[in-house]
């Protein structure tokens, strides 16, 4: 054979591009929990039309890349495990090898800035910190980022909790997950992506926002400010507003410390629209799309502060629309816990106060009726009058996995507070029949009922006399109210006083019974009234 033909076949055949490229996301690595009892989806790319070989615990599976070079593949995990394995994935000469694998219950955590909230932000759990050798429950934490399209991968890592990694997992995610290792005896690993002060829209694809003509809109005047955007002009208002606030800065920098103003929050420098944290269909670019697949048990969900606003789309349309957007992009219904807002501000005195805060506390509820496989931690009882952020998240968490281990672990138990079941009018009395009463309805004080507000049809609010009659029944009245139409209870921001609890002791739910408009528009009312009828 000539020469140059014997050149020509040797690189041919140790050609670099000859050979297979095989890569997989960040969060394939090291340290992950597989979801148990299933086959659990792992993907990544390689050469086009290469085959690709994972095992893993003598189990094995094999796909062929795609002619875009991705592919994807379930490996069976079967049952629980607590001891590391190795899982491999090969094509041609290529080998990743990923170590120490357990198997167990995998969950995915997301919300904002109180699924955000970290360990080492609660003095009281320094304890908990200290003492925190749970090499079974890991937790993988994703950066904040933005994207203008659908991302495939994110950086962060995972880790074994310790004294070590604890300071900063977010608070109630590691409370949910510690429930569910101390009750069921297995691994637990927690997928946490979370962005403070985010709203619902920002975590939902664009694609299902264009479905609801309400967060459509919302999309649409994001693509006009992008259009519009001049990176230019907008560099340039940012370095007066900068320049201005300097000064400012500067001037309060030379008065006595008793004589300074609280300086305005720093200018941020400009982002495009698209690329703006916050905006519709943002963050589920490129901090949600690119777990889409990953197999897991279900995802808990702390988030509604940045909705809970004049002008919002009702959350019990934006949280539905993002679950079922969730859902499909994993191909799977997997259960959906939520935490429903906490008491917040100072309480109000006044019966019939109009609330923004209750009125999407009252919506999350509404979701529970809507949409399948969904549960709601009630926690009207743990906020802060001063605070957004409350200290006590290990009830949040905890309540989150009574639900899990009810629905998703079959243990019997009381599971969530009170939730309205229905209302009927006896007379001069409107009897209130609650869902969750565990082994019977109680006042968490000994006190007699508060917080339950009666109203006629003129639609004027007064404190109400309440009163437990039955396992599960409320009778409520006042002699204001000769011939009451409608009920609510804990219609506040922070309905102090509110102390309506299940056998278990948890909290019930704020509800109403009427679907009156109490912000001056009616739109709201029937569009509502129209999705019951449904």
């Amino acid at each position: 054979m000539p020469r140059f033909l014997l050149l020509v076949a040797f690189a041919t055949v140790f050609s670099p591009a000859a050979q297979a490229e095989l890569s997989v996301p960040n969060f394939f690595s090291d340290h992950m929990v597989l979801q148990r009892d299933r086959p659990a989806e792992i993907w990544g790319k390689a050469t086009a039309g290469s085959e690709v070989n994972v095992q893993f615990k003598g189990n094995r599976s094999t796909v062929v890349a795609g002619p875009d070079g991705r592919w994807r593949v379930g490996v069976e995990t079967g049952k629980a495990d607590a001891a590391g394995a190795d899982l491999t994935i090969q094509s041609g000469s290529h080998r990743i090898t990923i170590h120490d694998v357990l198997v167990g219950e995998v969950w995915f955590a997301s919300g904002q800035s109180n699924m955000v909230f970290t360990m080492n932000r609660v003095p009281a759990y320094a304890d908990v910190i200290a003492k925190s050798d749970y090499p079974q429950i890991r937790m993988f934490n994703a950066p904040t980022v933005t994207a203008v399209t659908p991302q495939e991968d994110i950086d962060g890592q995972w880790t074994l909790c310790s004294p070590k990694s604890m300071p900063g997992y977010s608070a109630v995610a590691f409370f949910f997950a510690r429930k569910l290792h101390e009750e069921l005896g297995i691994p637990v690993g927690v997928i946490k992506s979370a962005w403070g002060g985010k709203p619902v829209e920002t975590f939902t694809s664009r694609a299902a926002l264009d479905s609801l003509p309400g967060t459509k809109a919302l999309v649409d005047a994001m693509d006009k400010a992008d259009a519009n955007y001049n990176e230019a002009k907008a560099q340039v208002a940012y370095r007066s507003r900068l320049d201005q606030w300097e000064a400012d800065a500067r001037e309060q920098r030379k008065l006595p410390a008793d004589q300074r103003k609280k300086l305005a929050r720093k200018p941020t420098k400009p982002k495009r629209p698209l690329d703006t944290e916050g905006k519709p269909g943002v963050l589920f670019n490129s901090m949600i799309n690119p777990f889409a697949g990953y197999t897991i048990r279900g995802a808990i969900w702390y988030q509604g502060e940045g909705n809970a606003k004049p002008g919002a789309v009702p959350y019990d349309q934006t949280l539905p629309l993002m679950i079922r957007d969730w859902r499909t992009r994993w191909n799977d219904d997997f259960s959906f816990y939520f935490v429903q807002l906490a008491n917040y501000r100072q309480p109000s005195t006044m019966p019939g106060t109009p609330d923004h805060w209750a009125l999407l506390q009252d919506r999350m509820r509404l979701v529970l009726d809507t949409t399948p496989k969904t549960g709601m931690a009630i926690i009207n009882d743990v906020g802060d009058a001063k605070d957004i952020h409350p200290k006590n998240k290990h009830d949040p968490g905890e309540r989150l996995a009574l639900w899990a281990l009810a629905k998703d672990y079959g243990q019997e138990l009381v599971y969530s507070g009170p939730l309205f079941q229905s209302s009927s009018l006896q007379g001069a009395s409107v009897r209130v029949t609650f869902d969750q009463a565990g082994d019977g309805l109680k006042s968490r004080d000994g006190e007699t009922l508060k917080r339950f507000e009666i109203a006629g049809k003129d639609r004027i609010w007064h404190w109400a006399d309440a009163k437990i009659d039955g396992p599960s029944s409320v009778v409520v009245t006042s002699d204001a109210v000769p011939n009451p139409v409608a009920v609510r209870y804990a219609w506040a921001a922070n309905p102090k006083g509110a102390n309506l609890v299940n056998s278990a002791g948890l909290p019930a739910s704020v509800f109403r019974t009427d679907d009156w408009d109490d912000f001056g528009s009616e739109s709201e009312a029937k569009s509502k009234r129209l999705q019951r009828q449904q």
